[in-house]
């Protein structure tokens, strides 16, 4: 091997060094000092989601740093409950619009804690469809629906044919 001049970069695994200078020997463009602009072979991480960050300051108790989720969550267990007691359609109802509060709340806050899973508009996407999907689900269902959809029964003869 050849020794390395002071300053240059540490050997990348595959041999090759990285010195982070460009070939007039100044720094090169975007590159630091010792830094490879290859793409790693292994992935040690992943990125953080945007707006993943802590929703109250760092020195604040963990349950206030993550009160999106927990509010979400509480509202979906509070919903599971009712459900197991037989109340159904207010359970499910209520499951519903917490997805649907997640949605709003990845929305409005610049940082939701662990409530941020994916991308903001893939998180907002999932949780809407679904706290929509679910509160739909508890109106229409039987018996006594509180909404009804005349041209849903239709497709649902046609289909069933």
């Amino acid at each position: 091997m050849e020794s390395r001049a002071a300053g240059d970069g540490p050997e990348t695994p595959d041999g090759a060094g990285s010195s982070g200078t460009s070939e007039a020997g100044g720094p090169g463009p975007g590159s630091g000092a010792g830094r490879s602009r290859r793409f790693p072979r292994f992935t040690r991480s992943t990125a953080r989601p945007e707006g993943g960050g802590r929703a109250a300051p760092g020195d604040a108790p963990a349950p206030v740093r993550q009160w999106p989720l927990l509010s979400v969550m509480g509202g979906t267990a509070v919903g599971l409950v009712l459900v197991a007691f037989g109340v159904s359609r207010i359970g499910t109802l209520l499951i519903g619009l917490s997805l649907l509060a997640g949605a709003v709340l990845r929305r409005v806050l610049p940082s939701v804690g662990m409530l941020a899973v994916r991308s903001r508009f893939t998180d907002m996407v999932t949780y809407g469809l679904l706290g929509t999907l679910i509160s739909l689900l508890a109106l229409m269902s039987l018996p006594d629906p509180w909404l009804e959809i005349p041209w849903l029964e239709e497709i649902i003869r046609f289909a069933v044919r």
